[in-house]
């Protein structure tokens, strides 16, 4: 009998279920899995990793199946459950994992029932150049992609290009549009209000009523209602800014306003954070005080809501960016020459990717307007040979491959995505593999592993009667996936060997009791409500690594255009941290470098002092084995109605906005 719903068999399962999973750090890869990925079952209680795995991979090959048989294209069942028991047991391994929105969306309701495909992938851009056209449409598209955990860049093309009108009467009953209690709601109410000033229609009143109130569940997506007021909130202060420009073009500041509302009003509802990146011009004055609170000190409420970077051109002088960026790193530099021109930096110019407008937040996929990214993390120090790391490199690339299968509910989107079919194959602790098998071996393991890419995209595209993926490989910056693995993030190097990481929890939360019975420090959380706590995870990154102390801004950045030229031919994502000695070689390293990235930011190293409950604290490794002599085995099997803190897109400590 021919089945119906792909599903992993309880006997492959089975084997894995007593099995240890092996989480990075000291019970700090669990826990981050427990806080951020664990959805609740039906039964009420949390997945464990072997369950969460199940249901990524039974998703997976279900949309496989799902395209192949609806294109009548042969299924074969024997196989399929091959491949997917192979890719089971590498992420069960973590040599390697999907992106932190596929461990919690893939094979869940939100795929199956609803068919957000979008939530699958991890960020997007749009260009405002055509809203003259368009009109509403960025900045819906960027509030619905928000609201899906979706990080989306932007930029200023439209400044100029379309006039703010002044809505008509307040009293009109007519014009009351009463805001459904859905995503799709808040967005039509975005596109309700900014249609009354862009098309000078009756001005729109708005009835909140219908929004579910403060702390109540929200199904699918977790997390909790933050009832209506943040949107309230965001109504507001976009008139206010509309109504000062009224008669006018719109500008660049007004562009950047919106958006960075529409993101400020996502966090502010309590359902997930988001990240959003500006795009604009290195000669627009106005552009560049856009986060100078002294020229524009009204923007200080939410201005944070985007990394603001500049489209940078080849052979500008870089003395004016670069001090700037001296002062808190931005903005950060995207060279559009380059994106378009450049597939990876070692094999000549292509100019095959020369639609590309942008990028997304953490600015590791070139994008155009409206197209999403979906990227996959590798761990190649997680492997003993390059022959298992290829092994590996398959069922990544698969897996990111299968998301493109899923339309998303935007033909813009889809029109783009069908012809490109861009994904993003990543590598995390590249800091680890370069100090346990040396810069050579890396970069062997990334011409090999780019080629076995190029050979497995050619042999799946033509299996499933798609067109090949335009570009494949990305440098991410991580976040919490790699913690989970006991990675470091990307490309990046540890701020200290060994460290105490901190945790906040609800006081409430399941984890809390057996996190303190097997030995962990748990504190109130100061200066906060008495409902939170904090955990103190001890860290111990590698004696023999180098950190951020150690290694200065040049090699840095010749990492990152080593692996923009040997892997990437998408972007490397790289936040240079540069200390004060180094801040007057920032504009001479842009001019050296502009010809070997395609994007870059910096960030200083300021020595802050420690305040109390730092989320890291580095500490000394006698400090360390102390801590860890105090611990016994973690167990959290058998948590309950945990509901998941979820991070549901590219994201890393600096790129993402808090």
């Amino acid at each position: 009998m021919q089945e119906t719903t792909f599903k992993l068999s309880d006997n492959f399962l089975s084997k894995y279920k007593k099995q240890k999973p092996p989480f990075g750090f000291n019970g700090l890869g669990e826990l981050i899995y427990m806080r951020t990925y664990s959805r609740l079952k039906e039964n009420g209680e949390n997945e464990v990793w072997w369950e969460t795995i199940e249901r990524v991979v039974n998703g997976t090959f279900q949309m496989q199946r799902d395209w192949i048989e609806s294109h009548n294209l042969g299924w074969n069942s024997k196989k399929a459950h091959a491949s997917a028991q192979e890719m089971y047991d590498r992420i069960f391994n973590m040599k390697f994992l999907p992106p932190g929105r596929g461990l919690w969306t893939m094979g869940s309701s939100i795929i199956k029932d609803r068919g957000l495909y979008a939530a699958l992938n991890n960020c997007a851009f749009v260009s405002t150049e055509t809203l003259r056209e368009d009109k509403t449409k960025p900045f819906c598209f960027l509030m619905d992609a928000s609201m899906l955990g979706v990080g989306v860049g932007f930029d200023t093309k439209g400044a100029g290009t379309i006039n703010i009108l002044k809505p008509g009467s307040v009293d009109d009953e007519k014009n009351t549009f009463v805001i459904p209690d859905s995503r799709e709601g808040w967005v039509e109410s975005i596109k309700t209000l900014l249609e009354s000033y862009f098309n000078g229609g009756m001005y729109v009143n708005f009835d909140y009523s219908q929004i579910r109130g403060e702390g109540v569940p929200i199904k699918g997506f977790g997390g909790v209602s933050g009832g209506p007021q943040s949107l309230v909130d965001c109504h507001k202060d976009i008139r206010t800014i509309l109504n000062k420009n009224i008669g006018k073009a719109i500008t660049i500041t007004s562009i950047v306003d919106i958006m960075n509302l529409l993101g400020k009003c996502v966090v502010s509802a309590g359902i997930r954070r988001t990240a959003e990146i500006s795009f604009g011009d290195y000669e627009s004055q106005e552009y560049l005080d856009l986060k100078n609170y002294k020229v524009n000190k009204y923007r200080e409420e939410f201005g944070w809501a985007s990394n603001n970077s500049i489209f940078a051109e080849l052979g500008m002088d870089y003395t004016e960016t670069a001090k700037r960026i001296q002062v808190n790193g931005e903005p950060g530099i995207a060279w559009l020459e380059n994106m378009r021109g450049y597939s990876r930096m070692n094999n000549g110019k292509d100019n095959k990717d020369h639609r590309v407008m942008g990028g997304n937040p953490c600015l590791e996929q070139s994008l155009e307007s409206y197209e999403l990214c979906c990227l996959v993390e590798t761990f190649p120090d997680n492997h003993e040979s390059v022959d298992d790391y290829l092994i590996t490199l398959k069922y990544a690339y698969l897996y990111a491959k299968t998301v493109t299968l899923g339309n998303t509910h935007w033909p813009d989107t889809n029109r783009v995505m069908l012809r490109n079919r861009r994904i993003g194959c990543s590598m995390s602790g590249i800091a680890q593999f370069v100090t346990n098998k040396g810069l050579h071996t890396l970069k062997e393991w990334c011409e090999k592993g780019y080629a076995a890419i190029e050979y497995y995209d050619t042999i799946y595209s033509d299996w499933l009667a798609i067109p090949k993926s335009i570009k494949k490989t990305s440098i991410k910056p991580s976040g919490t996936v790699s913690l989970l693995a006991g990675a470091t993030p990307g490309i990046h190097y540890p701020e200290d060997k060994f460290y105490i990481r901190r945790v906040r929890l609800s006081k409430n939360s399941e984890l809390v009791k057996p996190l303190k019975e097997a030995g962990y420090h748990i504190e109130p959380c100061f200066g906060s409500e008495d409902s939170t706590v904090v955990v103190e995870i001890p860290v111990n990154v590698d004696p023999k690594i180098r950190t951020v102390k150690d290694v200065g801004m040049w090699e840095q950045l010749a990492l990152a255009a080593f692996m923009q030229r040997h892997w990437a031919d998408n972007q490397v994502s790289c936040t240079v941290t540069f200390k004060p000695h180094e801040a007057d070689q920032i504009a001479a390293a842009l001019n050296i470098y502009q010809y070997q990235l395609k994007g870059i930011s910096f960030l200083p190293k300021l020595e802050t002092k420690a305040y109390r409950q730092m989320p890291y604290e580095g500490i000394t490794e006698k400090e360390y084995d102390k801590l860890v002599g105090g611990l016994s085995t973690l167990h959290l099997k058998k948590i309950k109605h945990e509901e998941a803190e979820v991070e549901k897109f590219c994201n890393n400590d600096v790129c993402v906005l808090k």
